[in-house]
């Protein structure tokens, strides 16, 4: 498909606490102090990386007027949890303690992660509060896997005949931490006892995705928590489709909305908010 022109795209490698990581930052601008978001591609914590998200930076990129850094994380099963998750946390880390470098403002630092990579979002989130740092802005999951509960009316009604199936998200848990293990507070982020503190977030679902009652679900413990959250729900959408939007009206319209929000959401923040 496609793709947007943007300003620069750099590949570096992060020193993180975790050891070496691969990047892939996206400029939209020329400009210093920029947001910036740290990105976590889906793929069921076994598939995908920075290339099969490229797309989907570089339009987040543009449309949010932010930084985007896209973290190529360990995956399954060769690396289970919580590998990814502590990656995807040292490279938050990584970004915010070489904001100056990387010329970007880290007060107005947000996550932003697609299925898994939503998982991987929320998790950071978590993280970020009980560790006490990096200070995030915003939390964006895109149809987030947050739970492995597979008898919502969701995945009764979607789980067997569209893009994402029941059969392969209980595979794609199965790979990354098996079911003993899945109360861990940042395995499964539904299943954690307490959400107040966390981070704003923008929850986006899609009405034919199993996974879309979860993520209602995860909006409604963060609300309930007195966590500011905003939910965008798309009749008629399927697990995946924002990253088919070069192609897919409903999923350039609804990318548009995204990066208009988030863009509103970090532009009124003042450089040095904390």
């Amino acid at each position: 498909m496609p793709v947007e022109e943007i300003h620069n795209v750099t590949d570096l490698t992060a020193a993180t606490v975790v050891g070496q990581l691969a990047v892939r930052i996206y400029r939209p601008s020329p400009a210093d102090r920029l947001p910036v978001i740290v990105f976590f591609h889906g793929g069921g914590w076994v598939l995908c990386d920075l290339d099969s998200h490229d797309g989907l930076c570089r339009s987040l990129a543009n449309s949010t007027g932010s930084v985007i850094v896209s973290v190529d994380y360990r995956r399954a099963p060769e690396s289970r949890y919580p590998a990814a998750v502590e990656d995807c946390y040292a490279a938050t880390a990584w970004v915010a303690e070489n904001a100056e470098e990387l010329r970007v403002d880290p007060a107005r630092l947000a996550l932003v992660g697609d299925s898994s990579g939503g998982n991987l979002a929320a998790a950071v989130a978590l993280m970020a509060r009980d560790r006490a740092t990096p200070a995030i802005a915003l939390q964006v999951l895109l149809y987030p896997v947050v739970d492995d509960d597979f008898e919502t009316a969701s995945y009764r009604a979607f789980g067997d005949d569209h893009y994402l199936t029941r059969a392969a998200m209980e595979w794609y848990w199965d790979q990354y931490v098996p079911p003993a293990d899945r109360q861990q507070p940042y395995a499964a982020p539904l299943r954690n006892a307490d959400l107040a503190g966390v981070a704003p977030a923008l929850v986006l679902v899609a009405e034919c995705d199993p996974l879309h009652d979860e993520g209602l679900a995860y909006a409604a413990r963060l609300t309930e928590a007195g966590v500011p959250t905003a939910v965008m729900d798309y009749a008629g959408g399927f697990h995946g489709f924002l990253s088919l939007a070069p192609v897919l009206p409903a999923g350039r319209a609804a990318l548009a909305a995204v990066g208009a929000s988030v863009r509103s959401r970090l532009d009124s923040l003042p450089a040095g908010y904390r």
